[in-house]
């Protein structure tokens, strides 16, 4: 009875195949058992590990046990049906026995697998499927044979073989159903589930479960409600910890190498309440991983090897079908090779050529599986790795000392986390390419040498000549990209100082100048972008003509080197197909690599921070609770860094319980540095420091998060109403409540923008106030407020009766007159306490104290005086700081605007200083000038739609209009573009060409008649391909040009339209929403378009030339098109739709991650104070987990995408591959290895195409928002050549205002109602009234920034609504109330258009007492002033005004007095310069002081928008109005 093992002619050559028994028998049955027990051991040691709870016993669980025992049953029948017949004599040979023996047995393991899978959580198991799927897959064979046997010679074993078979397909059906989620599972807490998580097997392969997001997103654009939460595993609480863990372990290792260099001192790693207060989730153990210290300097950890212990398991199974994966991409080609042969050979069956053609499907399906598991493996390794760094970086940020903090900016550090954190995640999706890219190649060439021989070493030295090609094209281009950001950052910076001086530029009509210069940076760009075009252009020719070169020179070779070499289909086409996989590893290694290296160097910053030192914990002790003491430092020494003079030396106080300590001293003795002691914040020397009781901290600076005012001041703690009261009222704070447009839910932009100073300061005192901690430390808290605001916080909250009475506080302050009400007062000089005791004890000594007193008294008697006055009033209102904003709030000029909040920043930060306290004085004049009553009850009925002044920015949703894509064809240029797909036609038509002659060439060979014209072959063959290459540079070229065409009309467009723009545009709109059109929208129009287009075109047209080729071979192919094509672009909408959104709501999600985390570096002291360390963490970490919400479902949409798209471009390798088979008879090899390989190369193109398309997409919206900007409406026109006024115009310096009246914007109410006066030429006119009286509106209405809504102004007879408004700004002259200093040399912003002589300009800076100040500088005039002139003081940008002004020295002048940032000499010195120099100007103040004007011939009051006295200051005081209660509030009036 012996079998031979395999017979050919019993397979191949009937037309009724069939496999001898034996085969049957041992190899096929073997096969899914030998699999079985393959895995078995390494499934159930992961099964073991992994534990996700049991699963109740279900019906389905049920039958597939029953089945598994059956088959177990029915294996062992034949088994003992073997036995009973060698016992009747019948002796079977061995493998009667052993096949049913190894059956019986798997079946009983696959039973064991079922049960344990269900107790251990399993829901769908990929092992069983695959073996139920092996198992009907070898049983199909033996089936088949059985039903074509006539006679049945075996009864018994053919029943149990009809049994085995119905019961494996029972199985494998089974198998297809999911099991219920295990007991006590979280997927049943979660309100919006994962999918992903109760996925089945075959589900999670295709990526079917996201189906339901896809039909979602194409029906409604998808919203953040929509996503699903985060898996458990990819969450932050659960990546962060694994890789502190090991990161931990690095530091350990580290430092035990370096214990034996140095003993580490002993410190515990407790904090204490340091995952107290957070919540759960951030474990205490992970906040002390990151404060234990490092002492002394050990080889630095490493970073890589924690990463790798931490992500590299899970990364590696990615990595196995990576592998996989190329392994099976070499399958296809060898069965094109078959499929060649069978249509060569006649007498072959039928089924043989289909058999093939399946396979050909079912491998090409399988890899697509495959590799896109392996993307998903590889891209959640990224994402977890960007958790985890993000993680890491903020927990770290935390908690570094300040040394290290000096060491990195914030934006570096903010760096680290979006860009170097990026660029791991990047790499992680390329990583496996290293290894995998030289394995493909090494499999490609072996292939290829067994199909050609030697001549590949042609070939393959072609393409090793094409990577230093390559390499040199990127380095070149990275060198100009380098070139263009440079620009490109320049350009930005100028805009954003152009944006936010926009007024000034109007008033001074500087735009042309500026204007210029934006151009000529952006000349420079573009010449930049032109030279990566060209070096673009070559870069593509090398990519498109690299396969056919190498092919080309491989085949020439192959046929001149001996007379026998014939090329044929078979040779031909399985090379292309080989040399067409080699492509894509030889091109992405170079990428891989420079991705290394970028990496790399990302890795040593990271590891570099990360190995920052860290604030000691415990050099505050905390603990000790025996004394009456809450504060005691003991010689105390102490340094902000370790290689730093110690800042505080010999430092010994004691604060008893319940004490109020101030701290008084000038500037810069340690005050400050004192309270950071105490927080810990510094590094101490020697000595101890106690703090008894938790802390509360107001730093001088005040620090406010971007939340609502409420959230600021509870600050973590619960909402109690009362309490919440109280400490606004005690923290003045309930009057500006009622002015916010929200109240307290009045969301607050970062840094705290819309509240002035002193609000953000108060702000920080009700949120130490709401604390209620132990122990307060105020670091002057009073200095950004004004003086009687100051008073009312100190009795009501600081003092010996305010809301802290009983607790410690220490107080640094500059206000000498609380100093009486206080216990103890401690002096610093130079960072030592120089004395310490009571006011008197101090007084009497006659120390440092008494002189400090002496000094400042003078300017504090006046504050003290006034304070008492204003407190009678305080009953009935209460002034706000004379700053805030919201003065004008209420009244009619809802327009905060940018220039204004920069200002009052710039203000608070002055006074802040506390050099010059008599500011102080100074401001208390504005305020009694502004006295305003409370908002009268119609204006309180506006405020809703106040809020609504910035509109919201409009996202666009949905589809993008055809109308966007014709604009930027339009833009490009209409012959252009229709000469670019020209182009593309040719260049793709030169391909199909040069292929479709290759094989005619290869028919030949059938003819016999290759060797009468290999030459011309070769010749035609080569002049084709090289024909593509040419245009295909010509045309990608071609394409460039017209996109750089395209970029500098948008950006012109863009440019002169915001500079025609009228003000009231910017004033409602914030300036980065314009910036981000510059920035972000123009880099889309200049770099990310071109190449989407590019690649769009490309696979575009190489798509429809597959169709094309395929259909003219087998014309039969046509008819499977359409159905294909519908399914196409059923899929491609779906994700179009489903991915675009997702892609906003990433890049939504993105930037509060990044600006929480700048918030918390600059706020870490706080913090840390309050110690709310953890809460921040875990704050964090909802915004990064929020982040990659939106992401992975990003990530996941693509994986969706690629299966179903490349399935589809599996079909058409299928039905290329089964028509070919059909028509074998009429088709020659040559045109199916054409077709067959061109469908093997489509899929790529298919699944790029679908990218592009929806790259194409979200970035045409850039041209689209450039448009909608590029198209607002512009102001008057600049010049108007009719009406020029003559060149001396005005030479009298007349201005007549008649029945004058203006608004703001359309709908608002008017500003200035009815106005009629004339102002004589010479004339000097002071401009009084409160608040909103309309002062800075009449100087608006001069430049027309406001054009009238009635009457008219007049200059000189000519009427000023007439003229262009160039004509008119430039004759007349404005010294501005906020001094705006633009970049560049300190000439230009005093004559940007160089129309004067240097003589001129000295003269002008002589005139305005900058001469000497500039002519100590080394560069004189040539002074670089930095943006903003932050390197000139306020009041010397102030002064620069003022030579501007010299300079122009124009007939008409408006000075807009500066509220109070200037100090008093500067305002002396621009007083006199104006009336010695502009004496016979016509000039108008708007006076804040009215000390400035008691000389001016006429003073003009306002009310409300009219004229309330128009007259002589000392008429206006003899009639006793508005003006006399105005002088007697300043002192100048009895």
């Amino acid at each position: 009875h012996s079998y031979p093992v395999n017979s050919n002619n019993q397979t191949f050559h009937t037309d009724r195949p069939d496999l001898p028994e034996c085969f049957q028998l041992s190899v096929l049955s073997w096969l899914p058992c030998i699999y079985l027990w393959a895995v078995c051991p390494i499934y159930l040691f992961y099964l073991q590990r992994n534990n996700r709870g049991y699963i109740m016993m279900s019906i389905v669980n049920r039958f597939k046990t029953v089945f598994g025992l059956a088959l177990w049953i029915v294996c062992w029948a034949d088994l003992f049906y073997t036995f009973h017949e060698t016992q009747q004599g019948h002796s079977q040979p061995p493998i009667f026995f052993v096949t049913p023996l190894v059956l019986g047995m798997t079946m009983l393991l696959a039973t064991f697998l079922i049960q344990f899978e269900r107790l251990r959580g399993v829901q769908s198991s990929g092992v069983l499927f695959i073996f139920w799927f092996l198992s009907v897959l070898c049983a199909i064979v033996p089936f088949r044979s059985k039903i074509l046997q006539s006679e049945v010679p075996d009864k018994l074993r053919f029943t149990t073989f009809y049994f085995y078979f119905s019961l494996v397909v029972c199985e494998l059906i089974l198998c297809c159903f999911n099991e219920k989620p295990p007991l006590f599972s979280n997927v049943v807490t979660d309100p919006n589930p994962c999918p992903e998580s109760t996925a089945g097997f075959l589900s999670t392969i295709t990526f079917w479960w996201f189906t339901s997001m896809a039909i979602k997103g194409y029906k409604v654009p998808l919203e953040a409600k929509d996503l699903w939460s985060l898996n458990q595993r990819d969450r932050s609480g659960v990546v962060v910890p694994k890789l502190l863990k090991e990161w931990e372990k690095e530091h350990a290792k580290a430092q035990s190498q370096a214990v034996y260099s140095k003993p580490l001192p002993a410190t515990t790693n407790h904090i204490g309440g340091g995952g107290g207060e957070g919540g759960g989730e951030s474990s205490p153990e992970e906040v002390e991983v990151l404060l234990a210290k490092q002492k002394g300097t050990p080889r630095q950890p490493s970073f890589l090897r924690a990463l790798i212990k931490a992500f590299g398991p899970y990364f590696l199974i990615g990595s196995a079908y990576k592998l996989l994966q190329d392994v099976i991409t070499f399958v296809n080609p060898q069965l094109l090779r078959m499929l060649i042969s069978f249509t060569n050979q006649k007498d072959v069956p039928e089924w043989w050529g289909f058999a093939l053609a399946f396979l050909m499907f079912f491998t090409a399906f399988l890899q697509t599986l495959i590799l896109h598991q392996h993307f998903q493996y590889c891209f959640v390794t990224g994402m977890r790795l960007r958790t985890a760094i993000i993680g890491a970086i903020y927990r770290k940020a935390l908690v570094i000392t300040n040394a290290a903090k000096r060491s990195s900016t914030v934006g570096e550090i903010v760096n680290l986390m979006s860009v170097d954190a990026q660029r791991f995640m990047d790499l992680t999706t390329f990583l496996n390419m290293l290894w995998s890219a030289p394995l493909q190649i090494i499999l490609a060439l072996y292939f290829l040498w067994q199909n050609l021989g030697p001549s590949v070493l042609a070939g393959v030295a072609v393409m090793i000549l094409l990577i230093p090609f390559n390499a040199v094209i990127a380095m070149k281009t990275r060198a100009y990209q380098v070139e263009q950001m440079q620009y490109k950052d320049s350009r930005i910076k100028l805009m954003n100082e152009i944006l936010n001086g926009i007024k000034v530029l109007k008033l001074y009509a500087w735009e042309n100048s500026f204007k210029d210069k934006v151009l000529a940076i952006r000349q420079k760009e573009l010449n930049v972008l032109r030279k990566t075009a060209y070096l673009g252009a070559l870069s593509t020719m090398a990519w498109t003509s690299a396969p056919f070169l190498v092919a080309l020179t491989t085949f020439a070779v192959y046929v001149t080197v001996d007379e026998n070499n014939i090329l044929d289909a078979e040779k031909a086409f399985v090379s292309l197909s080989l040399f067409n996989i080699l492509r894509f590893p030889l091109n992405m290694l170079p990428q891989v690599i420079s991705s290394i290296v970028q990496a790399s160097v990302s890795l040593k910053r990271i590891q570099d921070f990360l190995s920052h030192d860290e604030l000691d914990p415990h050099s505050v002790d905390r603990k000790n609770a025996a004394t009456d003491y809450s504060v005691t430092i003991v010689n105390g020494k102490f340094t902000w860094a370790k290689e730093d003079p110690p800042a505080l030396h010999n430092i010994n106080v004691m604060v008893p319980q319940g004490s109020l300590l101030a701290v008084v001293g000038h500037v810069g003795c340690g005050k400050s540095s004192l309270i950071s002691a105490l927080l810990g914040d510094m590094e101490k020397l020697e000595g101890d420091v106690s703090v008894r009781g938790s802390v509360a901290y107001v730093p001088q600076q005040a620090w406010i998060q971007n939340a609502t005012v409420r959230d600021n001041i509870l600050f973590g703690k619960p909402y109690n109403e009362q309490k919440y009261r109280c400490v606004l009222e005690a923290c003045a704070l309930t009057p500006d409540m009622q002015v916010l447009p929200g109240g307290d839910m009045t969301e607050i932009g970062e840094k705290g923008i819309n509240l002035s100073g002193g609000q953000r300061q108060r702000v920080s005192l009700a949120r130490a106030l709401y604390s209620e901690a132990d122990i307060y430390l105020l670091d002057d808290p009073l200095s950004a407020v004004d003086a009687h605001v100051a008073k009312h916080i100190f009795d009501n909250l600081i003092g010996p009766e305010g809301a802290l009475k009983g607790k410690t506080r220490i107080l640094v302050t500059h206000g000498i007159s609380f100093l009486p009400q206080v216990d103890n007062i401690v002096v610093m000089v130079e960072g030592r306490v120089s004395e310490m005791g009571s006011y008197q004890q101090l007084l009497k000594e006659n120390g440092a104290f008494a002189e400090f007193l002496r000094n400042y008294a003078l300017e504090d008697i006046v504050e003290e005086d006034e304070a008492t006055d204003d407190l009678i009033e305080e009953e009935e209102l209460f002034p706000d700081d004379a700053l805030s904003n919201h003065t004008d709030m209420v009244d009619n000029e809802p327009v905060i605007n940018e220039a204004k909040r920069k200002f009052i920043r710039q203000i608070s930060s002055v006074s802040a200083d506390g050099e010059n306290l008599r500011n102080r004085s100074v401001r208390k004049h504005g305020c009694s000038v502004r006295k305003h009553p409370d908002p009268s009850p119609e204006k309180m009925k506006k405020q809703p739609g106040m809020e609504k002044l910035i509109q919201a920015e409009t996202a666009e949703r949905g589809r993008v209009k055809m109308k966007v894509y014709l604009e930027y064809a339009k833009a490009v240029g209409p012959l252009l573009s229709v000469f670019i797909c020209f182009l593309y036609g040719c260049q793709n038509a030169a391909a199909i060409g040069a292929n479709i002659w290759l094989s005619k060439w290869t028919n030949d060979a059938t003819r016999n008649e290759t060797q009468k014209n290999v030459h011309m072959r070769v010749g035609v063959y080569a002049a084709l391909g090289i024909a593509q290459g040419i245009l295909v540079m010509i045309s990608s070229f071609t394409l460039a040009m017209g996109n750089i065409g395209a970029a500098r009309k948008l950006h012109l467009n863009l440019l002169e339209n915001k500079l025609h723009t009228p003000q009231s545009f910017f004033d409602t709109t914030p300036i980065g929403r314009v910036i981000n059109r510059f920035s972000k929208d123009i880099y889309v129009i200049d770099e990310a378009l071109p190449s989407t287009v590019l690649m769009f075109l490309g696979t575009v047209f190489v798509s429809v030339s597959t169709m094309i080729v395929i259909v003219s071979s087998t014309p039969i192919f046509a008819v499977v098109i359409a159905p294909l094509t519908f399914i196409y672009i059923f899929v491609q909408r779906f994700y179009v739709a489903t991915s675009r959104q997702l892609k906003r709501l990433e890049s939504v999600s993105r930037s509060p991650i990044y600006s929480h985390f700048s918030e918390t570096i600059t706020g870490c002291s706080v913090i840390r104070a309050y110690s709310r360390h953890s809460a921040f963490v875990l704050m964090s970490d909802m915004k990064v987990d929020e982040n990659q919400k939106s992401y992975y479902p990003g990530i996941v949409s693509n994986r969706w995408l690629g299966v179903r798209i490349e399935f589809i471009g599996n079909c058409i390798v299928l039905f290329a591959a089964l028509f070919a088979v059909i028509g074998k008879d009429k088709l020659n090899p040559g045109l199916v290895g054409l077709s067959v390989s061109y469908a093997l190369q489509v899929t790529m193109s298919l699944n790029w195409m679908v990218r592009m398309t929806s790259d194409l997409e979200s970035n045409i919206v850039a041209v689209e928002r450039v448009k909608e900007y590029s198209e607002t409406k512009t102001e008057a026109p600049w010049e108007v050549e009719d009406k020029k006024p003559s060149s001396d115009w005005p030479v009298e310096g007349n201005v007549e205002f008649r029945d004058y009246s203006v608004r703001y914007r359309e709908g608002l109410d008017l500003v200035l109602k009815n106005l009629t006066l004339s102002v004589k030429g010479g004339e000097k006119i002071g401009i009084v009234g409160r608040t909103g009286a309309g002062k800075s509106s009449m100087t608006l209405c001069l430049f027309r920034l406001l054009e009238a809504a009635g009457g008219e102004i007049t200059i000189d007879e000519v009427k000023i609504a007439d003229i262009g408004l160039h004509d008119l700004r430039s004759k007349l002259t404005i010294i501005p109330q906020e001094p705006v200093l633009f970049s560049g040399t300190l000439r230009m912003n005093l004559d940007p258009f160089e129309r004067y002589s240097d003589e001129e300009v000295w003269k002008a800076l002589e005139h305005s007492h900058l001469h000497k100040f500039v002519s100590s500088q080394s560069a004189k005039l040539e002074l670089e002033c930095s943006e903003g002139g932050e390197n000139l003081s306020v009041g010397q940008r102030q002064l620069v005004c003022l030579a501007r002004a010299l300079l122009r020295k124009t007939r008409i002048l408006i000075l807009d007095e500066a509220t109070a940032a200037i100090d008093l000499e500067t305002d002396d010195l621009i007083q006199s310069t104006i009336r010695t120099q502009f004496e016979d100007c016509t000039v108008f103040t708007i006076a804040h002081r009215l000390n400035t004007i008691m000389d001016y011939t006429r003073v003009l009051v306002l009310d409300k928008g009219q004229i309330a006295e128009f007259d002589t200051p000392a008429n206006l005081i003899t009639k006793r109005g508005i003006f006399y209660n105005m002088a007697k509030d300043a002192g100048l009036a009895q």
